[in-house]
Order: C-alpha cells, then sequence, then structure tokens
C-alpha cells in the first residue's frame, strides 16, 4: 500500500521535471530539490566539523529527556520517543532544506498524538503518520512550501497556547504524585479527576518536581555546556535510588527500555483504514508542515542563511514515513533544540545527524538505566516546556490587537482545550478567512466622480486622477465611477447596491476600474447584471482602465463581447470621448464640445 502511495507521488515528480520547458525554471526547481546536506558538503572544514559535533552531542543530550517525556505524554511508551528522535531526526538533518534544523517529537502534537491513540490504538496511529508523511511530499512536490504565510498568526498562537495548556494539565498527575485511574481524554474531565483524587498528594514526588523545575531553570545560568534538564533528571534518580524515595518511576509504570532499535515492522494498511483516518493524517501534515517551516524561519533569523522551504517538507515527509516502520511516531522540526543546535555552534545538518547518533548511543549504552528516572522528573520537564510554548506574553500582547483577532486568537485557544486541535485549526482558519473577506468588504469602494448635471441634488467633483492634470469634461448624461479594492464577492453586494440605481437621465454610465487589483466569477456575474439592467434602461455601460487580472478574466469570460470591445477604454480621456460619441452620436474628434457640459478639473 505504502509502495502504491508513494509509486504515482515519484512518478509526478519526475514526469514535471521532464516536461518543464523553461530551463532556467528547471535549473531553480533541481537546486530547490537538493538537501542542504549536499551542498553544506561541497566545502566543508575541518572546523566545521568540530563545532557540529560538539552541538550535536549536546543537543542529542538535551532531547534524551524530551523525547521519552513526549512519548509518555502521547499516550505512548518512552522508547517510542526515542525511536523518532534517532530515525526522524537523523533523515530529517540528512535531507532536509535548513541546515540547522533538528527534528524529532515535539509538544505540539501531544493532544493530536494522544487523541489518535485513543481513539484507533497504536496501529491507527503509525497509519495516520505514514499518511501524514505521503501528505506532507505532496505539499512538497506541489511547491506549497510557503504554507506557513497562509496560516494567521492568532491561530498559530492560539492553538499553541492551548496545546501548553493541556500539556500542564496533563502533567499535573506526575507533578503530585496523585494516585489516579486513567485520567479521561477531555480537558474539562482531566480536571475534575484531579480535583477529586487531590488527597492522595505524594509530597516526596511534589518536593521531587519543584527541585527538577527549579534545576531546568536556573541551571543554564551557572554552565550552559550542560543541558538544565539533564542535570535534573540525574539528581531526581540519584535522590529517589540512594534514599529509596516512594514515587513512580519509568520502570514501574512501563518496564525497561530496549537497548537497540526495533525491526523494521510494515503495518497492515487497508484502503477502509487510509479513508477512516486521511482526517487525522491531514491534521498532523499540516501541523509538522507549520512547526517545521516555523523552526526553519527562527533558525533563519538565528543564522543569517535561507532555507528550501519544499525540500523540506519532502524531508518531513519521508521521516514520518521512516518512523512508524522501526516503532516512532510523528515529527517535525522542533523549535527549541534548533536554537540550542545553534547556540552551542552548528553550521551544517552534520550536527543534526550527529545529534541522531549520540541518542543512538545513549540508548545502546545506558538504555537500562532509564528504567530508574521518576516520572515526576520527565513531568517537571513538561511543565518547563508548557510554560515556554505558551507565549503567554505574546498571548497578551494580541489581546490589545483589533477585535476580530482577538476573537481568531480566543476561539481557536478554547476549543483547543475543551475540544481538539483538529477542530481548533479548522474553525481558527474558515474564522480567520471570513473575518479577511470582511476587511476586504469594508476597504473596496465605489466613489461617485460625477453625476449628471441635470441632477441638481449632486454636483460633480474633482477627479483625483495623478496622470493627467489637464481639466475634464463631463458630459450631461454621463455617470462616472470609480472602483477602489478587489471585485469580489465580499464586495458584490456593495457594488450592486450603488451600481444598478440607473437613472433616466443617465445615457451613459463609465467604470472606472484602473483601482481593482483582482475580480472573481462573483465579481464577474455582478458585472454582467449591472449591463443587464443597463441595457434595460438604455444606459450604455463603458468599462476603462482595467488592469492585467480583470482583462483576462473579461475575456476568458466572453463579457468583452457582452459589453462591446468598443465599450472597453484604455484610460478615462478615451471613456469620456466613447460617451461623448454615443450621446451625440457623432465621432467625438469631429464634434465640437458643447457649452453644457461640466467642468471638473484634475486633482
Amino acid at each position: 500500500m505504502v509502495g502504491s502511495i508513494l509509486g504515482p507521488i515519484i512518478a509526478a515528480v519526475f514526469l514535471r521535471a521532464h516536461f518543464l520547458s523553461n530551463t532556467r525554471e528547471r535549473e531553480s526547481r533541481e537546486i530547490m530539490y537538493v538537501p542542504q546536506l549536499v551542498t553544506c558538503l561541497r566545502s566543508y572544514t575541518r572546523k566545521e566539523l568540530f563545532s557540529d559535533i560538539t552541538a550535536g552531542v549536546v543537543v542529542g543530550i538535551v532531547a534524551l529527556p524530551l523525547a521519552m517525556a513526549f512519548a509518555i505524554a502521547s499516550g505512548l511508551s518512552p522508547e517510542r520517543g526515542l525511536y523518532t528522535a534517532i530515525v526522524a531526526g537523523f533523515l530529517i538533518s540528512a535531507l532536509g532544506g535548513s541546515r540547522v534544523q533538528i527534528g524529532g517529537p515535539t509538544g505540539a502534537f501531544v493532544v493530536l498524538v494522544y487523541d489518535i491513540v485513543q481513539r484507533y490504538g497504536v496501529d491507527g496511529l503509525m497509519i495516520s503518520t505514514i499518511l501524514a508523511g505521503c501528505l506532507l511530499i505532496l505539499l512538497g512536490v506541489a511547491r506549497l512550501g510557503m504554507i506557513i504565510k497562509y496560516i494567521p498568526y492568532p491561530v498559530i498562537t492560539g492553538f499553541t497556547s492551548g496545546i501548553a495548556a493541556i500539556i500542564f494539565t496533563s502533567q499535573i498527575k506526575d507533578i503530585l504524585g496523585l494516585t489516579t485511574g486513567p485520567l479521561p481524554g477531555d480537558f474539562i474531565g482531566k480536571w475534575s479527576e484531579l480535583v477529586k483524587n487531590i488527597g492522595t498528594v505524594n509530597w516526596i514526588a511534589v518536593f521531587l518536581s519543584l527541585l527538577c523545575i527549579g534545576i531546568i531553570v536556573y541551571w543554564p545560568k551557572a554552565w550552559r555546556r550542560v543541558p538544565g534538564s539533564v542535570v535534573a533528571m540525574l539528581v531526581a534518580t540519584f535522590l529517589v535510588q540512594c534514599f529509596g524515595l516512594n514515587v513512580e518511576t519509568i520502570g514501574t509504570r512501563f518496564g525497561g527500555i530496549p537497548s537497540m532499535l526495533p525491526p523494521l515492522t510494515w503495518p497492515n494498511i487497508s484502503l477502509a483504514q487510509c479513508r477512516e483516518l486521511l482526517g487525522p493524517a491531514a491534521t498532523l501534515a499540516l501541523l509538522a508542515a507549520i512547526e517545521s517551516l516555523l523552526s526553519a524561519v527562527v533558525a533563519d533569523g538565528m543564522t543569517g542563511h535561507r532555507h528550501k522551504s519544499n525540500m523540506e517538507l519532502v524531508a518531513q515527509g519521508v521521516a514520518n514515513i521512516a518512523s512508524p516502520l522501526f516503532g516512532g511516531f510523528t515529527a517535525t522540526g522542533a523549535i527549541a533544540r534548533t536554537a540550542t543546535n545553534i547556540r552551542n555552534g552548528a553550521s551544517t545538518p552534520v550536527a543534526g545527524i550527529v545529534h541522531a547518533f549520540t541518542l543512538m548511543a545513549i540508548m545502546l549504552i545506558f538504555g537500562r538505566w532509564a528504567r530508574l528516572v521518576p516520572m515526576c522528573c520527565l513531568a517537571a520537564v513538561l511543565v518547563v516546556v508548557a510554560y515556554n510554548m505558551s507565549e503567554w506574553r505574546t498571548f497578551r500582547s494580541l489581546l490589545r490587537t483589533p477585535r476580530s483577532d482577538v476573537a481568531v486568537l480566543l476561539t481557536t485557544f478554547a476549543i483547543t482545550v475543551i475540544f481538539d486541535l483538529t477542530l481548533a485549526v479548522q474553525i481558527g482558519v474558515v474564522l480567520a478567512a471570513f473575518l479577511f473577506m470582511k476587511r476586504m468588504a469594508d476597504v473596496t469602494q465605489i466613489d461617485t466622480i460625477a453625476l449628471p448635471a441635470a441632477n441638481s441634488s449632486i454636483s460633480a467633483r474633482h477627479i483625483p486622477d495623478e496622470t493627467n492634470a489637464t481639466k475634464r469634461l463631463i458630459p450631461n448624461g454621463v455617470r462616472l465611477y470609480e472602483f477602489n479594492g478587489p471585485f469580489f464577492f465580499g464586495a458584490a453586494d456593495k457594488a450592486r447596491d450603488v451600481l444598478n440605481i440607473v437613472e433616466g437621465t443617465a445615457k451613459v454610465m463609465i467604470l472606472r476600474m484602473r483601482d481593482v487589483p483582482a475580480i472573481d466569477a462573483t465579481g464577474l456575474h455582478t458585472l454582467e447584471e449591472v449591463h443587464t439592467n443597463c441595457a434595460r434602461s438604455g444606459t450604455a455601460l463603458i468599462l476603462c482602465d482595467l488592469r492585467a487580472q480583470p482583462m483576462r478574466a473579461l475575456r476568458r469570460s466572453h463579457q468583452i463581447g457582452l459589453i462591446g470591445k468598443q465599450n472597453i477604454k484604455g484610460d478615462l480621456d478615451q471613456a469620456l470621448e466613447r460617451a461623448t460619441e454615443i450621446i451625440e452620436g457623432t465621432p467625438a474628434k469631429k464634434q465640437k464640445r458643447s457649452h453644457n457640459v461640466s467642468h471638473v478639473p484634475a486633482a
């Protein structure tokens, strides 16, 4: 099944490359899909190698507790987090489009992965991850690497803060050492169960949790070379084993951790399962794309380099297909680990590859000791992660932005926390799109430049035309409008209300469209309605100053023939000449100017 999915994708890549007619475009695409590792190794130096090895080892040590903690928080065994960090981390660095991106499990997936595991089991998660990988490859091949630009910032902040709140809630049980059964999947249910069992607090676990949080937060101020999370894990494990403290450990909950990678395993995938899991897979793919590209953008800002977004998506896709085959789960670019990689001197993807081998070495050599790590220590690691993910300062600042953005932010946050991430992203993006369309409709205006002189209640005004400073003569019986803004479905009603009021004294309606960057099908239909109403009342419709996209749209919809080529002019002067020709029935160049005109000087 995997082959049948990947086959058409690979074939499409080669067919598109083969049929590219433009040589320059072909060359740019070839460069676009070359991994950064290949580019960097062409001029690799010994100094860069030393820096990359140092950074890779440090990041590998940092990733150790995080990988296990994210797996546990996702409802999986801790070794699956290590498998993900090793396999996906290696492939993302080896094939990716960023020089310093570090891949692996992240907090952004915790909520979604946990929900998939509860609904469909581990096998369902594996299939969803493989499908998500295929979708990511499709996104990269379709050159949609700039997808991050189309996700509104309030949506990203809303669901990121919501995920942080859920991660924090899921760790309270281990932070306090509560004795409860399995916690419910919903946010409110979790809090209800926690409150019911608050009397079972283990104060030793509370002490160790606070100690670990303090070490994680303050240790980097003393010595950055050794990660605070690793120091906290070692200290907590030492105290528990030396003093025989009664707290839950990885061993008591999950048993031991294997000291090697599992063999390659192909899951049984059916077409029915693919249909059922396509929705969760699409959400995984979208979230992986957003997280990885955000991380790559952050890395670009720190290093001054530019990443290849499409190549990055392809690498993320390959990593998410391979990870489940070796017992892992969903992976993406990790912002915090990428920043740590950069701060420790990494300059090429070699650092990310070293990070993966470091994790493998630790698992092979020290894996059997991981069962001694207290659960409250890993919970403390995730609490700090949740605090950093919450971006509460950014959240607070967004509350002072326009009300529409605040509505998107709070709606996305609330739905993420109370319902689920999939619904939150969908509703957040749709709500932001609707609000954007409303803003565009609000800024789209139709200005009345001149009305027929016979209408004494409204007089003609200046024509704001910076391209021609001469005075314009607006013949009696001509109505002149100027359209400003995109002529799309959101502004169609406004245009219809203004333009369809046809008065008997108007013989010609001129619609100036120099500030209309684009028109859609609804706008074209509205123009057709206006033309029909004008024809019914004996008024001629003239369009002028059309830009490239509206002119193409008129040609494709055959409205040029409907309106008449002679009634579509390049500028306002030509449109006025055509209006005079219609009114007086003589060629505009040969007729004499009538004294009965409105003098409208240009601005």
